[in-house]
C-alpha cells in the first residue's frame, strides 16, 4: 500500500473520530461537562471513568505531602495505587502555575542489584503512557532496570496516562482510580464487546471510525483519491453545516417560540472566545478563519438572498471587531450584533413558507457545535516547548529531591518523542550554558531531523497547515489506534500497516500487541503536533517561535549519548537517527542499530517491548549507564 493511500486511512480515521469528539462530548463525563471557565480537566484517558468509578476507600485520601515543586501545592504519593498502575509506587507532581498534576511511576532498585548512584528518568513517546515501559512483568524495561538497581521512575506528561487535570490535592486520588478504571474497562470492551453506558459511546467511535477506515481502504483499492477530492469527501461527511442543508416543515403550522436571551448570549460567547480565549493559540488570521467557518454554517440556513446580504453584512462587522482584541467596548458591540444576527434568522423563519420550525434549534445546535471545537482548542493547548520546559523539569526536580544523589544528576532514557526531549534539553542547555541534569541519556528511536529520511510521520505533514489544525484541533489517537486494530490483526488484515509501525513480524506477542495498542495510546492536541512537524523542515526541529533550532546545538553536549535506531523501523528509521547523531560530538556519542538483514528486526517499539529486547537491547543499555554511573 502506498503511502498515498496510508495518508488517506489515517486522516478519515482522524475525520471520524473528531466527528464523534465533538458530537458525543468524548472528552468528560456529563458532570464534567467543557466550558470556557477555568475548571478542572482530566487527559481524555480518564473520560466517562468518573462517573462510573467506584469510590475508593478513604484511607485512598490520606495523602503523603512531600516536595513543593515550586508552588503552594505539595507533590504527593498515593497510599493505594490504582489497579492500573503496575508500579511500586504512584507519585503526583504539580506544575509550577498550573493544576495539572504529572504521574510518576516509580520501581524501587533490587536488593540483590548492585548499589546505583543516580536515580533513572524514562520519557514515553508522543501520545502514550507509562504502560509501554511495563507491559508485562515478562515484558517490563521499567522491571528490568530496577532488577538491575537503578531506581526507577516513568513520567506520564500532561494529558498522557494517569496525569490528571485537577485544582484540588484531594480529588487526585479519585481522579486517578476514575482514570485507570476506564484505561481498563475501555480495552476489556474493545476485546469482549461488552460495553454500556459512556463506554458504549466510546465504541460507537471506534465502529464508526473503522466503518469510515474499511470504506476508505475499499476506495483506495480502486486508486487512492486525490487531495481535492478527500478534502470534499470529508467536508461533506463531517461538516455540521451539511446536515443543516435540508431543513423539515412544522408539522403543526405554528412558529417555534425563541428563546432569544439564551441564544444571544451563547452567540455572544463563541465570539469572544474567538476574541480573547484563544488569542494565546491563534493568530488573527486563523480567528477569522474560525469566524469565517461559523458564518458560512450560518449563512446555509438562510436561502434568501435579501436576507443573505444582510448576514454578510454583519460578518463584516463582527470581523472586524475580533480584529480589536484590546477595545474594552468589544464585548457589548458583539453582543448587539449577535442580537443582529438573531433577529436576522427569525425574519428569516417568518419570511419563508412554509415556515421553518426547528430554524432556531438547528442554529442553536451549529453554535453549540462550533463552541465545543473551541473548546477542544483551549483546553488542548499544549506544545512540545510546554513538555520540555515545564513537565520535564518538575519531574527532575521531584526525583532529585526523593533520591539525592550526589551530584544532583540523573540518567535519563527516552523512547521516539522522550527521546527528542532529551536532545531538546541538551540541546538548550548548551546554548544557555547551563547544565542538563543528566549524567548520561539513551534514545531510542529518536531524532530531531526528519528530512533526510523516509519516514511515515511525514503523513502528519498536511497538520502543520494552521486552517487544518482549526477543523482538528485534536487528533483522538488512542480512540483511532482501538478503531483500527481490528481491522490491523484480523481477517482480511485492511490496516494489517499499523502493525508494522509499531511492532516487526513476530517481534511481540499477540496478547501484548494487543494490550500497547489498546492501552498505552492517548489524544494528541494538534498544537503539539504542529510543533512536531517542523523536525521535517530544513533544520530540523524548532522552538514555538520557529527562531531557536534544536540541532544547531546539540554540537555543544557535554555528556555522554547512546543512541539506538531498528533496522525496520517506519517512524524514525535509522538514517533519521544519524542525521541527529552526526552532529553530536564524536567523542560523547554511541550509535547501534538492532536488527539483522536475515531477522531478526526491529520495528519503532521493539526497542522497549519486542520479544528479543531483553536479551540484546537492554544489556546494551546497562552496559552503557554502568560505565556512566560514577560521581
Amino acid at each position: 500500500m502506498n503511502m498515498a493511500s496510508i495518508q488517506f486511512d489515517i486522516r478519515a480515521a482522524i475525520n471520524a473520530a473528531n466527528l464523534f469528539f465533538v458530537n458525543h462530548d468524548l472528552l468528560l463525563p456529563r458532570r464534567r461537562r467543557l466550558s470556557l471557565s477555568p475548571r478542572p480537566f482530566p487527559s481524555f484517558s480518564s473520560y466517562g471513568a468518573a462517573a462510573a468509578s467506584p469510590t475508593p476507600s478513604s484511607s485512598l485520601f490520606r495523602l503523603r505531602a512531600s516536595f513543593s515543586s515550586g508552588t503552594s501545592e505539595p507533590a504527593i504519593k498515593l497510599p493505594e495505587k490504582p489497579p492500573i498502575c503496575s508500579a511500586d509506587e504512584l507519585h503526583y507532581v504539580t506544575i509550577p502555575n498550573s493544576d495539572w498534576r504529572l504521574a510518576l511511576w516509580r520501581y524501587h532498585p533490587s536488593p540483590q542489584a548492585p548499589p546505583r548512584n543516580h536515580p533513572l528518568l524514562l520519557l514515553s513517546g508522543v501520545g502514550t503512557n507509562a504502560i509501554g515501559y511495563d507491559l508485562s512483568p515478562g515484558s517490563s524495561f521499567a522491571r528490568y532496570m530496577s532488577g538491575q538497581g537503578y531506581d526507577t521512575w516513568i513520567l506520564e506528561v500532561r494529558g498522557a496516562g494517569l496525569s490528571v487535570r485537577e485544582s484540588d490535592a484531594k480529588n487526585i486520588g479519585e481522579s486517578a482510580y476514575a482514570a485507570s478504571e476506564h484505561m481498563e474497562s475501555a480495552a476489556k470492551g474493545v476485546t469482549t464487546g461488552s460495553l454500556t453506558g459512556n463506554q458504549a459511546t466510546a465504541k460507537d467511535v471506534g465502529q464508526y471510525a473503522s466503518e469510515q477506515m474499511g470504506s476508505v481502504a475499499k476506495s483506495v483499492s480502486n486508486g487512492a483519491p486525490s487531495a481535492n477530492q478527500e478534502t470534499a469527501s470529508a467536508a461533506q461527511s463531517t461538516s455540521p453545516s451539511s446536515e443543516l442543508s435540508s431543513v423539515p416543515e412544522d408539522p403543526t403550522g405554528l412558529s417555534t417560540v425563541w428563546d432569544e436571551s439564551m441564544l444571544v448570549s451563547k452567540l455572544t460567547d463563541t465570539f469572544m472566545t474567538l476574541s480573547e480565549s484563544l488569542s494565546g493559540f491563534l493568530s488573527e488570521g486563523q480567528s477569522m478563519i474560525m469566524s469565517a467557518k461559523l458564518f458560512d454554517q450560518i449563512s446555509t440556513l438562510l436561502e434568501d438572498t435579501q436576507l443573505s446580504e444582510r448576514l454578510n453584512e454583519l460578518r463584516e462587522k463582527l470581523l472586524s471587531l475580533l480584529e480589536t482584541r484590546e477595545n474594552s467596548g468589544v464585548a457589548s458591540q458583539i453582543r448587539d450584533l449577535s442580537q443582529t444576527l438573531v433577529n436576522i434568522v427569525e425574519e428569516g423563519q417568518k419570511s419563508v413558507s412554509p415556515q421553518l420550525f426547528d430554524l432556531h434549534d438547528r442554529l442553536t445546535s451549529t453554535v453549540e457545535d462550533f463552541q465545543k471545537q473551541l473548546d477542544l482548542i483551549v483546553k488542548y493547548d499544549w506544545d512540545f516547548d510546554h513538555y520540555l520546559e515545564e513537565d520535564v523539569p518538575t519531574a527532575m526536580q521531584y526525583i532529585k529531591a526523593e533520591c539525592k544523589p550526589k551530584d544532583g544528576k540523573l540518567l535519563a532514557i527516552g523512547h521516539s518523542m522522550g527521546g527528542i526531549l532529551l536532545y531538546a534539553r541538551t540541546a538548550r542547555s548548551g546554548f544557555e550554558g547551563n547544565d542538563s541534569g543528566f549524567a548520561a541519556i539513551v534514545t531510542l528511536a529518536s531524532s530531531v531531523d526528519y528530512t533526510t529520511s523516509n519516514s511515515r510521520l511525514k503523513l502528519l505533514v498536511p497538520l502543520a497547515d494552521p486552517a487544518q489544525a482549526l477543523n482538528v484541533p485534536v487528533v483522538p489517537l488512542g480512540a483511532i489506534l482501538a478503531a483500527a486494530f481490528p481491522l490491523s490483526s484480523r481477517p482480511p488484515y485492511v490496516l494489517s500497516w499499523l502493525n508494522n509501525l509499531i511492532s516487526a513480524q513476530d517481534m511481540m506477542h499477540p496478547e501484548l500487541l494487543e494490550k500497547l495498542v489498546l492501552n498505552n495510546f492517548c489524544t494528541i492536541p494538534a498544537k503539539l503536533l504542529l510543533q512536531l512537524t517542523t523536525a521535517f523542515r530544513e533544520g530540523g526541529l524548532r522552538d514555538r517561535s520557529g527562531k531557536f533550532l534544536y540541532k544547531d546545538h546539540l554540537h555543544k553536549c557535554n555528556i555522554p549519548v547512546l543512541a539506538l535506531a531498528g533496522d525496520q523501523d517506519l517512524i524514525c528509521p535509522p538514517e533519521a537517527v544519524e542525521e541527529t547523531v552526526k552532529v553530536l560530538p564524536e567523542h560523547l556519542v554511541t550509535y547501534k542499530v538492532f536488527g539483522e538483514s536475515g531477522g531478526p528486526h526491529y520495528a519503532h517499539y521493539d526497542l522497549v517491548g519486542g520479544q528479543l529486547a531483553v536479551e540484546q537491547v537492554y544489556p546494551a543499555i546497562v552496559e552503557f549507564l554502568s560505565q556512566h554511573d560514577s560521581v
